[in-house]
């Protein structure tokens, strides 16, 4: 079971599916075995002379979450894709390419003062760029004054050779079985499923598995910079797109140009301290939530005070736990699933009415609302279909980390995980063991994102972040060096600081994207 997603991604799936299906509550896939096109023979020599050829976008597929083809920006300007050939191994080219799916929208202001390709990734790791960028491109208006808009999937994601592991029907299953084991047959069934997951995966993407890392994505990225162009990579990294752009920085810190880290991954600490750090910041906003909840002048539907807030949600999961509740056709609200649930709308404050209304429905015995967030976490849609986030985001950690740990590893650590966050710390404990059996030997404890000889980057941390704590940003900060991390703080809520709007940290990152102007280290916004 993969730990929650380090991305926009999965806010992405709910504000798009939310408004529609709430008001039903209150009443083409990758084939399998395909690495992408692999094609075989010398691929060095030519690779930095292809041509990109950008068309009409096509509907994003089923491993990008499906969908209708983007819509024209309100200016007319049209999404365009297109297709880079990358090496499927950087350290043997010869042995075939892979194909990695792009996307841009040029520049709408004068020609004379574009300054570039500006280059997201919106994290996960799995998240579908091509997918997501359109549908946050209104956050990102002001800088397409003076950079084409241009996002990616990852090798392993979406239309990028996609990995996958299992089908629609096998992961409705696997998202019902039990990720809070508590007897010994509870958690030898646990890790047999995960066992199973993967051998899946080796099964179908066996051979990509092993071309995964974040040092193969970096690659990718600066082959991507020579064909988009230009002499230095812009780029705005959100969530693990901050780890993806710190180890781009340490590969190639002389070409970096102007580079956003928001919502910032810490790249100091193992999976498991990472892991630890996710169950504290999402406790920390469900007590925000509840919080805010309370104080309304017309009370709080799910409990009187923060406390009762919690012990109500902790008995309710006590009860799914016995007794799972009737959630979307065919599938039930476990525990698990509400759990999931109640994760996902911590990721934005922007979907905390959804949770409030979710549990209402749950004390009602009607888990429809919860499933449907926890589906969203998970990258499923309204029709059954699963994107690839899940399949990517294993095997991208599992190629990135080098521990594996054990069952017994993980009760000892249980204690530690409890006493953080009595309503997630077990979730985020047992997901350790997402990684075993794993057919391919993790890259590192941690990644090197060091970038002696780069230039300033502004690494923007979010002090309510779940998802990326805060403290991640100032390690992020001293890691990449002295004078290349600069510190902007937002004093706020959920998962990111640019997307929540406030003036202050739009105008601080706008300004030093659009006119280089570097805010002093430890600026706030609040």
């Amino acid at each position: 079971m993969p730990k929650p997603s380090r991305t926009r991604a999965a806010a992405l799936t709910a504000a798009a599916l939310l408004p529609a299906l709430v008001a039903g509550c209150a009443r083409g896939p990758v084939p399998e075995g395909q690495v992408g096109p692999v094609q075989p023979g010398p691929v060095q020599g030519g690779l930095s002379g292809q041509k990109l050829a950008w068309e009409n976008c096509p509907p994003p597929s089923e491993a990008e979450g499906g969908g209708s083809a983007p819509a024209p920006l309100p200016d007319g300007t049209r999404w365009q894709c297109a297709t880079m050939k990358a090496p499927l191994n950087w350290n043997d080219p010869s042995n075939g390419t892979i194909d990695i799916a792009l996307i841009r929208a040029k520049a709408g202001g004068a020609p004379s003062q574009r300054i570039g390709s500006l280059v997201f990734n919106f994290g996960g790791p799995g998240g579908s760029g091509v997918s997501s960028l359109p549908a946050f491109a209104p956050d990102y208006a002001t800088l397409r004054t003076r950079y084409d808009l241009v996002s990616f999937d990852p090798r392993g994601v979406g239309r990028s050779a996609g990995v996958k592991c299992k089908t629609d029907q096998q992961l409705d299953k696997f998202f019902q079985q039990d990720a809070t084991p508590t007897t010994p047959a509870e958690q030898r069934t646990f890790l047999n499923n995960i066992k199973q997951f993967n051998s899946g995966c080796e099964q179908h993407s066996g051979r990509l598995l092993p071309y995964l890392r974040t040092t193969d994505t970096a690659r990718d990225m600066d082959l991507m910079r020579q064909l988009l162009g230009d002499r230095k990579l812009y780029y705005f990294g959100i969530s693990y797109g901050t780890e993806l752009g710190g180890v781009y920085a340490h590969l190639f810190p002389t070409h970096v140009g102007r580079a956003v880290f928001d919502a910032v991954v810490d790249p100091t600490q193992t999976p498991d301290q990472l892991s630890l750090g996710q169950a504290r910041g999402f406790q920390l906003a469900f007590d925000n939530y509840a919080r805010d909840c309370v104080a309304r002048s017309a009370g709080c539907p799910v409990g009187r005070t923060v406390q009762d807030v919690q012990n109500r949600i902790t008995a309710l999961l006590k009860e799914l736990d016995r007794k799972p509740l009737p959630g979307a056709p065919s599938r039930q609200l476990t525990r698990t699933a509400a759990t999931n649930g109640i994760v996902q709308a911590l990721y934005s404050k922007n979907f905390w009415p959804y949770l409030t209304e979710g549990l209402e429905l749950a004390y009602m015995g009607d888990g429809r609302l919860l499933m449907l967030l926890s589906d969203t976490l998970n990258g499923r849609n309204e029709d059954g279909r699963y994107s690839n986030l899940t399949a990517a985001n294993v095997a991208i950690n599992c190629a990135d980390e080098k521990p594996r740990y054990t069952t017994a590893e993980v009760r000892a650590k249980l204690p530690g995980f409890r006493a953080v966050s009595p309503l997630f710390g077990d979730l985020l404990a047992w997901s350790l063991l997402s990684c075993a059996n794993w057919p391919v030997q993790g890259a590192a404890y941690h990644p090197d994102v060091s970038a002696p000889g780069a230039p300033p980057i502004l690494v923007v941390g979010n002090t309510g972040d779940p998802a990326t704590p805060y403290e991640g940003a100032r390690r992020m900060a001293i890691a990449l060096g002295k004078g290349v991390g600069v510190q902007l703080t937002y004093k706020g809520q959920g998962h990111g600081a640019y997307n929540s709007k406030n003036v202050c940290v739009q105008n601080t990152v706008n300004r030093y994207l659009l006119d280089g102007k570097v805010p002093p280290n430890g600026t706030v916004c609040s």
